[in-house]
């Protein structure tokens, strides 16, 4: 094979031709993301990366129930490699970075949703003491901040009717317990009698729950056939909220007065009570009654002697 002899100047030339074509490059694409044509397919677009931002419709208010689970989520777009961290305002106490807890209470923890690029912090079991302020910080330079305030409603919890229920033995009765003010219904209702829980196993006993919206519930234990051995307190337990009692008094015949009448009212069918009559009252009837008998002999006495005065001035005229 034959070589050719190239001049020293002829390869120097070709030497720049091809150094200055292999710099020639593609255009660079704009910020509008829109596609390279076929020179550029098979990359990857370039857009305009702003950084982490928070979502707008991230919320600034969170309303939970007494001993319920609070959520508190916190939307980032374009987080990057940067952290998330939670913190309790009114201690300034570092709840959570990321997915770790540093704090020794369990009720706190975090979490990442990456299909909706959230963070959330869920506080359980929500006690009257975690209302407030919390914040949701990105590790940026300077640091970004949302605030999230979480409100803590506490539900009221009565027995519906007197402190003491007074019922005829043989008859039956309904304890109810009214929870108003309640986002969500308790997930159970304990009864005690005294002590001792009430199990609603036999038919004697039933335990019900209703709920009556917006944010009511009403739990009722009913008691067919009361028994002198039915008295007792009654206490009324719902899930991780206050609780409220009632006396029961079971009568014998002898105290009819002193029942339970079983009206119903309007709103779910909470039971009238009439009290029994006290000794004080039972003395004051007593003694009304001997004063009206006192004085219908004297009335009817005097009626006599005038009818007899009037009888004698007839017989003295004629």
């Amino acid at each position: 094979m034959q070589v050719w002899a190239v001049p020293r100047a002829v390869r120097v030339a070709l030497l720049l031709l091809l150094l200055t074509s292999s710099n020639v490059s593609a255009p660079i694409p704009t910020d509008t993301g829109e596609d390279l044509g076929a020179a550029g397919r098979g990359r990857h677009r370039r857009r305009a990366f702003p950084g982490p931002h928070f979502h707008p419709t991230s919320p600034t208010n969170v309303t939970a129930q007494l001993g319920a689970h609070a959520y508190l989520p916190c939307r980032i777009k374009n987080l990057g490699n940067k952290s998330v961290s939670w913190i309790r305002n009114r201690d300034s106490h570092i709840l959570t970075v990321d997915r770790y807890t540093f704090i020794s209470d369990e009720r706190f923890m975090s979490w990442h949703e990456a299909q909706t690029q959230t963070w959330t912090l869920q506080v359980r079991y929500v006690q009257q003491r975690d209302a407030g302020s919390y914040e949701c910080q990105v590790s940026t330079e300077p640091k970004m901040s949302h605030f999230v305030q979480l409100n803590v409603i506490t539900p009221s919890v009565t027995i519906a009717g007197e402190s003491d229920l007074y019922v005829k033995s043989g008859s039956t009765v309904n304890i109810k317990c009214v929870i108003s003010d309640a986002l969500e219904e308790p997930t159970y209702i304990f009864w005690y009698h005294d002590d001792r829980r009430v199990l609603g196993i036999n038919s004697d006993r039933i335990l019900s729950v209703k709920r009556i919206p917006p944010d009511t519930s009403v739990g009722t234990l009913t008691i067919h056939s009361v028994s002198l051995s039915d008295s007792g307190n009654y206490t009324c337990a719902p899930a991780s909220l206050q609780m409220a009692s009632v006396v029961l008094h079971v009568l014998s015949g002898e105290h009819p007065a002193a029942m339970q009448r079983g009206t119903n009212s309007g709103n779910g069918g909470t039971s009238a009570v009439a009290a029994a009559p006290s000794s004080s009252s039972s003395s004051s009837s007593s003694s009304s009654s001997s004063s009206c008998t006192y004085s219908a002999l004297v009335c009817s006495g005097l009626a006599v002697a005038l009818l007899a005065t009037l009888s004698w001035m007839l017989r003295v005229t004629t």
